[in-house]
């Protein structure tokens, strides 16, 4: 008969795994250190993302550049998902399917040469994950600050997303000659100073045109609504579930409950 207790091997494997949870889920030094370093490395990964228009034109360095970072990420991802206590749960969240993409642009440089922009979507992915503000911003967690900087990693997104779409769809027409002349052209339109010297050409041109100018009108509203809202703490109601309240308040004003907010000072 088999005996319940574990093999060395699984032993072993069930160690590894728990050092893996502790370092992605950990409150301990240790562990945050870990999370810090993975996060510097996601910011220097954007930074070549930033940079891939300029080094593509380095040829094959580029492309083992490019293979480099796509190991690291399938490490990070493969990690998150073993750390993850069910992965079938963890693959149901929009922000790893959005890093799984990212993954593919990376392991097919030259197949998705034109949708590598969207590799831009991890500054979203990154700002918006409970990985970063567990590590960076648990201070500021469910604070006026958090959503600030939410709502400007969406508008910064969509800035260099679609300067991206810009360069790779119209490189070569009506001044936009490099990345800097589509940056130029997506920032005068998103804040509808339009400028004119750079222009989309034909009806495709005209109508992204109105997309970015009409987007970018929308994040920046969200972005300040975010910073002139008034302040709320989050304390969910045990009666009827609302999660925000002014920090001051006494009853919750959707049921009347009696609340008992902790005074953060």
């Amino acid at each position: 008969m088999k005996s319940g207790k574990p093999t060395p091997r699984n032993g072993e494997g069930l160690r590894l795994r728990a050092r893996v949870r502790y370092l992605y889920h950990g409150s301990q030094p240790p562990a945050v250190r870990f999370r810090m370093a993975v996060i510097v490395i996601d910011v220097l990964i954007i930074g070549f993302f930033l940079a891939a228009p300029i080094l593509r034109e380095a040829g094959w360095a580029f492309y083992v550049a490019d293979y480099f970072v796509a190991t690291l990420l399938a490490l990070d991802l493969a990690a998150r998902a073993w750390a993850y206590s069910d992965w079938k749960d963890w693959l149901k969240r929009p922000i790893v399917w959005m890093d799984l993409f990212i993954l593919l642009t990376l392991l097919v440089p030259a197949w998705a040469a034109n949708l590598g922009f969207l590799r831009l979507l991890r500054i979203w992915t990154v700002l918006n994950s409970d990985f970063f503000w567990r590590t960076v911003g648990h201070r500021f967690d469910d604070t006026r600050v958090e959503g600030v900087v939410r709502a400007l990693a969406g508008l910064v997104t969509f800035v260099f997303v679609a300067t991206g779409f810009v360069y790779a769809f119209f490189r070569g027409h009506d001044g936009i000659a490099g990345y800097v002349d589509a940056l130029y052209f997506t920032v005068a339109a998103l804040t509808t100073t339009g400028f004119g010297d750079v222009t989309l050409p034909g009806s495709v041109g005209k109508l992204l045109s109105i997309v970015i100018m009409l987007t970018g009108i929308t994040l920046f509203l969200r972005v300040a609504q975010t910073v002139i809202k008034p302040n709320k703490v989050r304390y969910p109601c045990d009666r009827c579930g609302l999660q925000t309240h002014d920090p001051d308040a006494v009853h919750c004003k959707a049921c009347g409950n009696l609340l008992c907010i902790p005074d953060e000072d």
